[in-house]
């Protein structure tokens, strides 16, 4: 259903049936035919030929008739990014969520659309369910912190209750004295198998898209992450299409060492994020933090929920489904958000007692 403020470009676009008050203004003739049918059946939609218009549009409105959403097609010119830059520039319209869609996968267009700070940028084929769930959590998410028109700066900060934090401090500290001599027999074989340096430190995204330092002794040989591109097809979570999958687990990955596949197998390569728990990163329990990538494809849709609770050394996927082959991509993603939303001491606790015996992995991943 159209809002009586909003002309529809076609009529038999026009629906009565919409389930959502959420009104978009919508500007896209390569995927007019694909999309309009089912977005109309789901919100307000106003649709117009081309930037012009839509900014012919914008003007003969008010405060009360503005649009919630705008979903926009990349041109071939890319004035698009001149209207967005417009809307960012006005104080009215500043807050409109802005989603864009494009037939051509190039990274100049991801990085402009980065730059411009829009919601979201969908490549053909555009899923069109993806797509009506995504408007929505964004005008949801918009309403609960208006602030935030741009999901990749996520203005959150959690903090961990003094009881959990001194908790920390005291298990890891313990542990890491405790563990000292084998911290240094782990790291002498290491280095005497492989060149390289013996930790491996990555960018991790942990509480509130925050960005750190992650420690793990080396399991792999030296350069491996500049192999990961070519081993899609070993990744656990994969599904149908290994190109869209979020999380990436390898099975039986090529780039582990003789000694690292015995560390993986005890997860004795993840004792050096004691260090992180230490200084504060993240806690012994939490939702496990995730490189960059794997983050960054995580802000396009609901699933941002497991980034509002504590980063954790272990958590609820770690000792309920860890290393089973059978584990889906989504499952792990509602056990990230379970945690997230339900996180206690005595939860935690739980699952603490559980690690150990999860620790040991029985398939290669």
């Amino acid at each position: 259903m159209f809002s009586k403020n909003m002309r529809p470009l076609e009529t038999k676009y026009t629906m009565q049936n919409s389930q959502h008050s959420i009104a978009i203004l919508f500007s896209s003739p390569t995927f007019e035919s694909d999309l309009l049918p089912q977005l109309c059946s789901n919100f307000a939609v106003h649709a117009e030929s081309n930037v012009s218009s839509l900014e012919s549009y914008l003007k003969e409105q008010s405060l009360f008739s503005l649009p919630d959403v705008i979903l926009l097609e990349v041109d071939d010119e890319l004035r698009c990014f001149d209207f967005v830059r417009m809307l960012k520039g006005n104080a009215l319209l500043k807050g409109l969520v802005i989603i864009l869609l494009t037939k051509d996968k190039k990274d100049g267009i991801r990085k402009l659309a980065m730059e411009h700070k829009v919601n979201d940028l969908y490549v053909y084929p555009i899923p069109v369910k993806d797509l009506c769930e995504r408007v929505i959590f964004l005008v949801k998410f918009k309403l609960i912190k208006p602030q935030l028109a741009d999901l990749s700066k996520i203005d959150y900060s959690y903090k961990i209750p003094v009881f959990k934090r001194v908790f920390d401090i005291a298990v890891s500290g313990s542990a890491l004295l405790i563990l000292s001599p084998l911290f240094l027999v782990v790291a002498a074989v290491i280095a005497i198998e492989s060149k390289g340096p013996v930790i491996f430190k990555s960018k991790r995204v942990g509480t509130g898209y925050r960005v750190f330092n992650f420690y793990k002794f080396r399991s792999m040989r030296f350069g491996a992450s500049d192999e990961l591109k070519d081993l899609g097809d070993l990744n656990q979570y994969k599904g149908e299409d290994a190109s869209k999958s979020v999380f990436v687990k390898l099975k039986n990955d090529p780039r582990i060492t003789k000694f690292g596949e015995f560390i993986r197998t005890y997860s004795i390569d993840e004792l050096p994020q004691l260090f992180n728990v230490l200084k504060g990163d993240m806690s012994l329990v939490g939702n496990r933090p995730l490189p960059l990538y794997e983050a960054e494809m995580l802000t396009s849709n609901e699933w941002t929920m497991r980034f509002l609770g504590p980063a954790g050394l272990t958590g609820l996927w770690q000792v309920s489904r860890r290393g089973k082959a059978d584990m889906s991509e989504r499952e792990r993603k509602r056990l990230d958000n379970f945690y997230a939303q339900n996180h206690s001491f005595w939860l935690d606790l739980k699952i603490l007692m559980k690690t150990l015996p999860a620790a040991v992995q029985k398939e290669k991943v």
